[in-house]
Parts: structure tokens; C-alpha cells; sequence
């Protein structure tokens, strides 16, 4: 055999377990089955009589891994459906995601909300909620910015950040609470912790009625911006205050097992509740990872 196609052949072996170690590494880490220790495979638990559930849901605005959001689209549903939260805090949702959700779960939910860029553009921050059981008696999305009615940027955000609210009521029993939802900066300090204070502040608006705020805040447990809210603000973190917690990372990236700090999708819940469940739901309706964070709820009563 001469020298050159010697050569030529080692190049196309080398070639070979390239792509082949590559389309491993793309798509072994998407199959969530077997990854988990048995003790952090979690579901719902069974949601208390007379009790409120929340759900928080960055859905992934893009691909997880090798399957596109329209692969992921079954598993998303089938995850909200198997809740079926009261109503349900979204983060990187797209106007695709948006139109997707809304006609998938348009038989038991509507929602609220606009885009971060205005209108049907850009990621949502929408609010589902439960459409035959609760009235929207007010909603509405603000800018975390100087601005916060008009389409802007906060102080050194790298995106347009929102924050969509929602006060619904019992068609039935007349009971009121406001949910907040949220969607943090990844970049800007500053614009995170202007973010909390105002959100702190539109909540004091209806301090006469239970309040919820779930978001993806982009910051660890302990961090400074999670202090400021956790630590000195009206909300209480239910994963801490919950009577029963199935508590994991939320942020995963396909590698659960190396996100150590991987903690940043919270809910939280003023003095109007009382926090009876908490969960972080780990199990996927398929053998994949159904986003790149794990949906978490909790199960929240009014404290009369």
C-alpha cells in the first residue's frame, strides 16, 4: 500500500470517530432515562383539596440538545396537562411557543401577556391560567427598565426584560390572588436587582390579596439578588417554606449531575399563602429531557 493512501486512510478513520464522538456528545445526553439517582426522579404530588398550584416553566426557547422545540412540543403539553396548575409562569417563550401552547392547551387554559419586543414579538413572559375555572380581573406587562411602559432595556441588560401580572379570581369562591412572572437578565446585576425592587413595588399595590411570583431569575440560592427578595422583601421562597419539598436543580443543561449551583427558577409566595407542596418535576413524559430547566410547582393556600 503506498505512503499516500496510508494516509488518506487514517485521515478517514480519524474523520469517522470524530463525527461519531460528536454525534454522542450531541445525542446521548438528551435521553434522560437512567441519568437521575432513583431518590431525584420526581412527578406532582397529589394536589391538596382547596389548595392553589403553581407552576413556573422555562420552556426553552430554541433546541435542547439535538431535538427542536417542535420535537419537544408532546412533552411540554404532556408535562402542564399531568399538573394542570392553577396557573402557570412561562419564560422563553416565543411567539412560536406562544401560538403552540395556546392551541394545544386551549381547551383548559387562556393566557395573558405580550412579548419583551412588543406586542407578538420577542420572548414571553405570559401567565396561563386555568379559563373555566378563574376570571382575569386585571393583568398587564411592564418593562424592568426606567421606562417600564414602553418597550426598553434595563440599566446594563443584555435583552429586554418583562414582567407579566395576572389577578384572578374563583368563578366560585371569589377568591383573588396576583401572580407575577418573570424572566431575570443573564447579564445585568444592576438590571436584576432593579427588576426585584420593582416587582416588590407592583405588589405592593394589592397587598390585600395573596401574591405569587415565579420566575427564572438567572442567579443562584444565596447570591445577592436572590437575598434581595428571599431575604428582604414580602416573598417567602416556598421551596424553604413548603410543608413537603421534592427539592433538585432546576437548571440542568442535559447535565443535572455537574449543576451543583443549578438552583435558579423560583416560586415564591407572599403572607396570603400558606406553602403545602413544593416540586421540582425531573421525570419527563418521554425517555428525553423535555427543556433544559425542569418545571417546578407549588401548592399554595389561603391563609384566612
Amino acid at each position: 500500500m503506498s505512503k499516500k493512501k496510508k494516509i488518506i486512510i487514517i485521515v478517514s478513520v480519524v474523520l469517522v470517530l470524530a463525527i461519531g464522538i460528536t454525534l454522542c456528545a450531541t445525542l446521548l445526553p438528551d435521553r434522560l432515562q437512567g441519568k437521575l439517582p432513583a431518590d431525584k426522579v420526581f412527578g406532582f404530588a397529589e394536589k391538596p383539596a382547596d389548595t392553589v398550584r403553581i407552576m413556573s416553566f422555562n420552556v426553552r426557547c430554541t433546541n435542547v440538545g439535538a431535538r427542536s422545540m417542535r420535537d419537544r412540543v408532546p412533552d411540554v403539553v404532556a408535562t402542564v396537562l399531568k399538573g394542570m396548575p392553577d396557573s402557570m409562569g412561562v419564560q422563553e417563550a416565543t411567539p412560536q411557543w406562544i401560538d403552540t401552547l395556546n392551541e394545544e392547551l386551549g381547551a383548559s387554559y387562556a393566557y395573558v401577556g405580550e412579548g419583551r419586543d412588543g406586542g407578538h414579538e420577542g420572548e414571553y413572559s405570559a401567565i396561563f391560567y386555568l379559563k373555566d375555572k378563574y376570571n382575569v380581573i386585571d393583568s398587564g406587562t411592564f418593562w424592568l427598565s426606567e421606562t417600564p411602559e414602553k418597550v426598553s432595556f434595563g440599566c446594563d441588560a443584555a435583552c429586554r426584560r418583562i414582567c407579566t401580572w395576572a389577578i384572578l379570581e374563583n368563578k366560585e369562591s371569589g377568591e383573588r390572588y396576583i401572580h407575577m412572572n418573570s424572566h431575570f437578565d443573564h447579564v445585568g446585576e444592576e438590571a436584576r436587582s432593579q427588576s426585584i425592587k420593582m416587582i416588590v413595588e407592583k405588589s405592593k399595590e394589592y397587598e390585600d390579596i395573596p401574591a405569587v411570583f415565579t420566575a427564572d431569575m438567572n442567579v443562584p440560592e444565596g447570591s445577592e439578588n436572590y437575598d434581595e427578595i428571599a431575604g428582604r422583601s414580602i416573598f417567602k421562597d416556598t421551596k424553604h417554606t413548603a410543608k413537603n419539598a421534592d427539592v433538585y436543580v432546576t437548571y440542568h443543561d442535559r447535565y443535572p449531575e455537574n449543576k451543583e449551583a443549578g438552583v435558579i427558577d423560583y416560586c415564591f409566595a407572599n403572607a396570603g399563602f400558606e406553602a403545602i407542596n413544593y416540586g421540582v418535576v425531573t421525570e419527563s413524559p418521554s425517555e428525553y429531557y423535555v427543556s433544559d430547566h425542569f418545571p417546578l410547582y407549588a401548592d399554595l393556600a389561603f391563609v384566612k
